[in-house]
């Protein structure tokens, strides 16, 4: 039996050349061959992501490689963000910061939008199913019921 069974997995961008530009040790490839490895030794593993949108010079292309790789892994829950400078940063010096911010916002939103679709359609496989719930508060909405998370990570109430 596993305490938790999730493992958290930032991805930052679908996108292989975002994922060079901001530095990343990884590829989309190698990204996606490691979920398939969790996967294969972990089957009931959750997994979460943490994602940057409207970094410096992503292109259209580049977010739909985000939003793809979204669909392909599915993840339970995530992270995301709009890209905004940081003085100090590698990006800050050599990067202009050149996404317009109503483009950042949109595909941000983009992004939440299919999490929360994807969040759900992993949530729902656990409908119907007895499960071992770790109690972290009563909950939010009725004082008779406790909230926790399960071994996935997901909260339950």
């Amino acid at each position: 039996m596993y305490i938790c069974n999730h493992i958290h997995l930032p991805v930052q961008s679908g996108s292989d050349q975002i994922l060079k530009e901001m530095n990343r040790q990884h590829t989309r490839k190698e990204y996606l061959n490691l979920v398939t490895e969790i996967k294969t030794i972990l089957p009931d593993c959750g997994i979460s992501q943490d994602i940057i949108t409207g970094f410096p010079n992503e292109t259209e292309k580049d977010h739909l490689d985000t939003l793809s790789l979204m669909n392909l892994v599915k993840y339970d829950f995530g992270f995301m963000f709009m890209y905004s400078e940081r003085p100090g940063t590698p990006a800050a010096k050599k990067l202009q910061d050149n996404v317009p911010e109503p483009i950042k916002k949109q595909r941000l939103q983009e992004i939440v939008a299919l999490q929360q679709q994807h969040g759900l359609w992993r949530t729902r496989q656990f409908v119907g199913k007895t499960v071992e719930v770790l109690i972290e508060k009563v909950s939010k909405k009725s004082d008779v019921h406790w909230s926790g998370r399960n071994q996935q990570n997901t909260v339950v109430v």
